[in-house]
């Protein structure tokens, strides 16, 4: 190879501001605080939604942390139900009160007449505090996305279209079919958009994907000679706003749902002419929590890092002791106390002044502060809130439990259930699958998809029964447990109400549960998915889909709740861990090529999967020790750099090498953003990657946007070295 020129690097300078958006009112957000939804019932009873804690940390403060870091200026907290829950949450965590200790001005909105977003934006409007474009959006969002360009655009349409009044922040769903809204727990959203323009003119979030059709008014096809209709895309309920909007909802008192109502009543109103666009967002992480399979879902992508800067190592909250990242993405806080024969297994966090008994095992788990966890004990895919007491033998499967639970010696909390707070399982129960339990009981007036979460307890009671259909591991009478009382428990030793599912039945359960997705259903989907795949002749749809493998309840991750290739590269990273511990390398390319040949996937895909692992390892390891992360690369990559080869053998393999690395300097380790131009020609000295890659890719760029050339040009010096590089060699 040629010998190295010295070599620097470059970056694009910033966009100026616009003279005529610096003289206008700061950058204002409405936060709805109420879901207006039912679907974290029985929780949601006795504290709000946007109050639950999501890796340790309530919802709210990810949704309040991205919008001042995005450089929103004015907050409103819209809050109705539990609203004195939410005022007294802002003020402690410093929101309000003091505005000298944030960037941001926060304010609550309070209102107990609103019984949906609709009702929400009308108080809103009669306020008076929104004086220009305002970011709209729920409390139960997570985002690392940057507002400028998304915000820059629809301030460009307003000035030639006053008509465009809202911009829709979306964003390109998992590639697999199985993945797209059942990783959440969704339905499936279609909507048809302009190619150009990218207008929206067709939206539809409750469609019924057995039908594999949707209808379209024969108008939109007449008016738009080309369109895309996607479903493969996620709705991120991040919208860009303007005034006006707040005057729409305020003249149409039908408007309650913002999507069912209000962006759908906008699409076939011809007599206003009011437009929506969207704004598809490629490299950054968007999602809400709108049921329990999403909340699980989301917490796995924030442990996993693919939220950064909102991760629990840097996203701090109240006096919390500090959170530290270890190896396998294994989050402890400093204070917990912890037997030497307990293991925490990958993708789990403990919280502070929590402590673990001996021969204990936590894997794939968030649990809270202040727990006891006693011997023996077994805690999988579960997530455990504060000050809860899980006593010797317990089992907890793929299940939340609340705030001061207790489950007494033997315990057994089966896949897909809620302990509400302060619920008691007594000793040896078995709680079974899908159950959801609470000391209140189940509210009678469940019927509306818009009903406040208030824990109104003049509303009417349903025949909850005590679980006496539980039945016990064994099978003791009430009396084995004198601690419990006979007539709050039933005849099975639990204090709390089982609570029916009267919306969609036990059967329909597994969508919207923490619990891996039945086998049955995985077949369902993938045939479903088959069928798709023969309709549509498109490219990335005709990849091949591997078989579902067999699983049983204590599987790590549901096939459904990551695509196939996620699922590849993160059992590849598990292998490399095991590699890092001292299984030989020989051993370790025989695991990857059973594990590439099981999924069906090319060579090229385990160059960039295992990449992915070795950079982690850089990462986690200048992490752990406050080293230098130039330096902890530079030794890793020297170290497996033979192992790298063994999977770049062509031109196309390499290039999957400097896609990966672009794509997790973007999403999950933004920490190599800067550092990008420096470990290219890294890569290019340990012949990890060739001149002949670098150099396509960056032809490859040239006609990409703006947003995808941002590490091209930082490494503009080398490129250009090389490029000359090759020229020289031409006329030798």
């Amino acid at each position: 190879m040629s010998q190295k020129k010295s070599r620097g690097g470059g970056g694009g300078a910033a966009a100026g501001d616009d003279p005529e958006d610096l003289s206008r009112s700061p950058l204002q957000a409405v936060l709805l605080a109420d879901s207006f939804t039912l679907k974290f019932r029985p929780i949601t009873l006795e504290r709000p939604k946007v109050l639950l804690p999501l890796v340790n940390v309530p919802m709210i403060e990810y949704t309040l942390s991205w919008l001042e870091s995005a450089g929103v200026e004015e907050v409103f907290v819209f809050c109705c139900a539990h609203a004195q829950q939410v005022k007294e949450h802002l003020g402690k965590a410093g929101w309000t009160g003091k505005p000298a200790a944030r960037e941001i001005a926060v304010t609550a909105v309070e209102s107990h007449d609103a019984i949906s977003a609709g009702d929400a934006l009308r108080v809103m409007y009669g306020r008076g505090v929104i004086h220009g474009d305002f970011v709209l959006i729920s409390g139960d969002t997570i985002s690392n996305m940057n507002l400028k360009d998304a915000l820059q655009e629809h301030k460009d349409r307003r000035k030639k279209d006053p008509l465009a009044v809202m911009t829709m922040i979306i964003k390109h769903s998992k590639p697999s079919i199985l993945t797209h809204q059942t990783r959440l727990g969704n339905d499936e959203i279609v909507m048809a958009v302009d190619p150009e323009t990218k207008e929206l003119l067709y939206y539809e979030d409750r469609a019924d994907g057995s039908n594999l059709y949707v209808t379209i008014d024969k108008d939109i096809l007449a008016s738009n000679p080309t369109l895309q209709l996607r479903n493969n895309m996620e709705d991120c309920y991040i919208d860009i706003c303007s005034p006006e909007v707040l005057s729409l909802f305020t003249d149409n008192f039908d408007y309650q749902h913002l999507r069912r109502h209000f962006v759908k009543g906008l699409l076939v109103d011809d007599i206003m002419g009011y437009k929506i666009y969207t704004h598809e967002i490629r490299s950054s992480y968007a999602a809400r929590i709108d049921n329990f399979r999403s909340y699980s879902t989301v917490s796995k992508d924030i442990i996993q890092r693919w939220t950064y800067p909102m991760v629990p190592d840097v996203l701090s909250f109240g006096d919390c002791q500090e959170i530290k990242l270890h190896r396998q993405g294994i989050y402890k806080a400093s204070d917990v106390t912890m037997s030497h024969s307990a293991q925490i297994g990958a993708n789990s966090v403990v919280g502070n002044a929590t402590s673990i008994g001996e021969n204990c095992k936590v894997s794939n788990s968030v649990v809270g502060k202040g727990c006891n966890i006693g011997k023996n004990v077994l805690i999988h895919g579960s997530y455990i809130w504060d000050n809860v007491i899980i006593e010797d033998g317990c089992k907890v499967s793929n299940s939340l439990v609340c705030d001061d639970v207790h489950l007494r010696a033997g315990a057994i909390v089966e896949p897909g259930c809620i302990l509400s707070f302060k619920v008691e399982v007594g000793k040896n129960v078995v709680v079974p699958a899908y159950s959801k339990v609470a000391l209140l009981p189940q509210p009678s007036n469940e019927d509306s998809d818009e009903e406040l979460e208030y824990a109104d307890t003049n509303s009417g009671v349903t025949d909850s029964p005590p679980f006496s259909s539980m039945r016990s591991a064994d099978h003791p009478t009430v009396s084995d447990d004198d601690d419990l009382e006979a007539s709050e428990t039933g005849t099975c030793g639990v204090v709390g109400y089982i609570w029916a599912n009267v919306d969609t039945g036990i059967q329909e359960e597994w969508r919207q549960s923490i619990a891996p997705i039945p086998k049955d259903k995985l077949e369902e989907l993938q045939h479903a998915a088959s069928i798709d795949d023969n309709d549509d002749g498109s490219e990335d749809d005709l990849n091949n889909h591997p078989s579902v493998p067999d699983q049983d309840d204590d599987s790590d991750v549901s096939a459904v709740e990551d695509d196939d290739y996620s699922k590849f590269e993160k059992e590849v990273e598990e292998t490399f861990q095991r590699a890092l511990d001292g299984i030989h390398q020989d051993n370790l390319i025989l695991e990857i090529n059973a594990l590439r040949l099981s999924y069906n996937l090319q060579h090229a895909d385990c160059a960039g999967a295992l990449f992915h692992s070795v950079m982690r390892s850089a990462l986690l390891a200048a992490q752990s020790t406050n080293g230098s992360l130039l330096k902890t690369t530079a030794e890793a990559l020297g170290k497996w750099k033979d192992l790298l080869q063994n999977y770049t053998k062509s031109v196309d393999e390499e290039m999957e090498i400097l896609l990966k690395f672009e794509e997790m300097c973007q999403e999950n380790a933004k920490e190599f953003s800067p550092l990008f131009s420096k470990i290219l020609p890294y890569l290019y000295d340990k012949e990890v990657v060739s001149e002949d890659a670098i150099l396509r890719w960056a032809e490859e760029k040239e006609n990409a946007d703006e947003s995808d050339k941002v590490f091209v040009k930082q490494s503009e010096t080398f490129i250009q070295w090389l490029k000359e590089a090759e020229e020289e060699d031409e006329e030798e």
